[in-house]
């Protein structure tokens, strides 16, 4: 059997992560669990992209050194996959210098190779074209939407700069042929008529380098570029994995293992187009598939930072713990497909599945046997109703959950065998155990408890990819440890012995009141509205605090590498100022000068890009207009507002 390397995109760390990422980053997790409990030697790699122009402006803006900054998002990042149970075996960081020295070999490499027509795979040309700092991405006109970037609605940044370019041209006849012929599987099938449909367009060669960007990898073959972003971050997928250190390890995990590249859609060309022609040209083997799950929104809305709808993972597992929240990401809607989460449902489904069918299923079995036969496994009978097909439909889980497995379908492998707790539970009732017992019937009442343990057995290990730690506590209510859980035995009835002693202490999925649910968060914002009549009142005190004078622009320029910020020195009085302000795209310098502005006296100074703001103007914005707030009659500066 074939070793399985399964990966998630690294994760951008301009922010804290969300759902979002929990989605992904739990299925990949799930999957590699999955080919573990089959006996199969599993690689699951995650990480977080640490370079870029945004990182930079993040961490001058929070006035610390880009690597702080990393640090302390990455441990937002570790600190959430610990809570949600995620067991990766490696956490790849591109600020590593394991990772750092793989991408200068593999870039020396590609600058060294040709292509079958003898042109040179990299070469030097200057890039002239729009660029989006969000995205850190080089985009063309059909990117845009009505002139702006889509994802981040704001006007791409104009370019021109000497850059070294990789010859994608040289490789996009041999990568269409890999795609159509499915050596390299692209799933869903939508996502892979995506992708031909790209490869029949017009795809220009990429920028691997960037000029005037600093926070990155030096170029080995010229240290006054830098990597681009993209493309260093692709290379994770060997760096963690030995290249250029390793060759045995290498070896293992890209040459002879089934690669699985686990990802959203919004990544598609960089994984489908760009990292396939980065291997072929230098001469390595290609993954096997590469998974592009849909879009969700959050209940009818796109998850973002304005709608303030993102959800703290880590906020899911305090109410409902690790388990149960992976439990109700992953059952929201078909894996693959765009979908809406509808957060207010969580508790409903997690009553109704969870506590109701497989927590009450587990409670009623185990109670019946401690009350009725000493807290011992009772002997198996043939002669309950429906007991026959119950255990065939048990018997043939395991290879239905295993062909869900192999075609990513993971909402089916929880949907078939939360299928089998309903029937068990089905069962139960149909063969009503406790009247057996009442009229002389102990035996064949034993007989359906056993069925059902069985039964309860072989669920567990179905979902054990899905809730570890959950299923574990039901083996031990059963008598049973590590070591029996397994896909082998999950396939076989009749394992548990009878008179084995079998004891439940707790609920495994207790209920919640539906009208006490509420997270954390969700708590603090009811407060603070209850608190202040109108959610964000403040009273005349705090308002006062607040001092706000008349300024005069003397002087404004851009700051470089920066394209949202104006570096500007300002007259309050006779004290003069410097403040930085991020409204350089609504505002050439030289039409700043002389106008007179409301700035806040009174804030701290921040450092901002390595400068020192001290102050902040006033303006106001609605969606791409933002206009300065200036005076209707002239005031000198130093002129007190409020």
């Amino acid at each position: 059997m074939k070793p399985f390397y399964i990966t998630t995109p690294i994760y951008y760390v301009n922010d804290r992560p969300h759902i979002g990422h929990s989605y992904t980053t739990i299925s990949a997790d799930l999957l590699a669990r999955y080919h573990r409990l089959n006996g199969r030697d599993a690689f699951f790699l995650t990480g977080t992209d640490e370079h870029g122009n945004k990182i930079a402006e993040a961490a001058a803006a929070a006035g610390i050194e880009p690597q702080k900054f990393c640090d302390e998002v990455v441990n937002h990042f570790k600190n959430a996959w610990n809570k949600l149970d995620i067991e990766y075996d490696d956490f790849i960081r591109t600020t590593e210098e394991r990772h750092e020295n793989a991408v200068k070999q593999l870039l020396t490499v590609l600058h060294g190779a040709t292509t079958d027509d003898g042109e040179a795979v990299i070469y030097t040309g200057t890039y002239e074209g729009m660029y989006c700092t969000g995205c850190e991405k080089f985009l063309t006109e059909k990117d845009l939407v009505d002139g702006i970037c889509p994802d981040h609605k704001t006007t791409p940044q104009l370019l021109e700069e000497k850059n070294y370019f990789f010859r994608l041209s040289g490789y996009l006849d041999k990568i269409k042929e890999l795609i159509e012929s499915n050596e390299l599987v692209i799933l869903p099938d939508e996502r892979r008529r995506e992708v031909l449909g790209l490869l029949n367009q017009e795809l220009f060669d990429f920028s691997l380098s960037r000029e005037k960007v600093k926070w990155g990898i030096p170029l080995p073959f010229d240290p006054s570029q830098v990597v681009y972003v993209w493309v260093e971050a692709l290379s994770n997928y060997i760096t963690a994995i030995g290249y250029g250190r390793d060759e045995e390890l290498l070896k293992k995990w890209w040459y002879e293992a089934e690669t699985v590249h686990l990802m959203a859609k919004d990544i598609l060309k960089f994984h489908c187009i760009f990292w396939p022609a980065m291997l072929l040209a230098a001469n390595l083997p290609l993954p096997k598939t590469i998974f592009l799950h849909g879009f969700f929104t959050v209940d009818g809305e796109k998850m973002s930072k304005t709608l303030g709808n993102q959800i703290d993972p880590v906020e899911l597992v305090d109410q409902f713990g690790a388990d149960a929240t992976r439990y109700l990401l992953l059952t929201q809607y078909p894996f693959g497909a765009d979908g809406d989460i509808k957060r207010h449902r969580f508790v409903t489904k997690y009553n109704s599945d969870l506590a109701n069918d497989l927590g009450n299923l587990v409670s009623r079995v185990v109670k019946m046997i401690e009350a009725n036969f000493d807290g011992k496994l009772p002997e198996p009978t043939d002669g309950a109703t429906g007991v026959q097909e119950l255990i065939s439909e048990a018997e043939d889980l395991p290879e239905k959950v295993e062909n869900h497995i192999n075609n990513f379908r993971i909402g089916s492998v929880i949907d078939e065998t939360m299928n089998l707790v309903r029937s068990t539970n089905r069962f139960f009732d149909n063969n009503a155990p406790w009247k057996m017992i009442k009229e002389g019937e102990k035996e064949k009442a034993g007989g359906v408890l056993y069925a059902c343990a069985e039964v309860i057995r072989i669920i567990a290990i179905m979902l054990n990819p899905t809730m570890p730690t959950k299923t574990m506590e039901i083996f031990s209510v059963l008598g049973l440890t590590q070591k029996d859980m397994n896909n082998l035995d999950a396939r076989t009835f009749y394992i548990l012995t009878p008179g084995s002693k079998i004891k439940i202490t707790k609920s495994i999925f207790p209920r919640i009141d539906e009208k006490k649910a509420e997270t954390k968060g969700q708590q603090e914002e009811k407060s603070k509205k209850k608190k202040d009549g109108v959610e964000g009142l403040i009273d005349i005190k705090e308002f006062g605090k607040v001092k706000m004078v008349v300024a005069e622009i003397l002087e404004a320029e851009k700051v470089e590498e920066a394209e949202k910020l104006l570096k500007i020195q300002i007259e309050i009085g006779s004290e003069k100022r410097q403040i930085v302000a991020g409204i350089a795209k609504h505002y050439a310098p030289e039409d700043l000068v002389g106008k007179k502005i409301i700035v806040v006296k009174n804030l701290k100074p921040a450092i901002i890009m390595g400068i020192e703001s001290n102050g902040m103007l006033l303006a106001a914005s609605k969606g791409k207009k933002l206009t300065l707030v200036t005076l209707e009659n002239d005031l000198p500066s130093g002129a007190t507002i409020g």
